[in-house]
């Protein structure tokens, strides 16, 4: 039998969101929630990315960084993983900074 999948309604940074989600799992969805609004006020606050998708992005590169770190087998070159994420962050950033004087 399915579990019952209900909506639950989160915020993050300021802004709300309804979220279906598996009864059971309620709880994991809304520290998940928690951690990437911290996350993302943490980007914010520190002001070097400044609009919601670039903090979004950049939260979500870090967040994927810390998921690698902890996951990856013991033969993995964990410094050159570091160092594409470090790379493809100052693209990302080059980027979106180009983007700017488009506005």
């Amino acid at each position: 039998m399915s579990a019952a999948v209900k909506s639950v309604d989160v915020s993050i940074m300021g802004r709300e969101f309804r979220v279906a989600c598996p009864e059971e799992e309620e709880r994991a969805l809304l520290e998940s929630v928690a951690y990437l609004d911290k996350k993302m006020h943490e980007i914010r606050d520190a002001g070097k990315v400044i609009g919601i998708e670039r903090i979004a992005i950049m939260a979500a590169l870090n967040i994927a960084h810390e998921l690698f770190a902890v996951r990856l087998p013991g033969g993995f070159d964990i410094g050159e993983l570091k160092r594409r994420i470090a790379n493809m962050q100052a693209q990302i950033e080059e980027a979106m900074s180009d983007q700017d004087e488009l506005f």
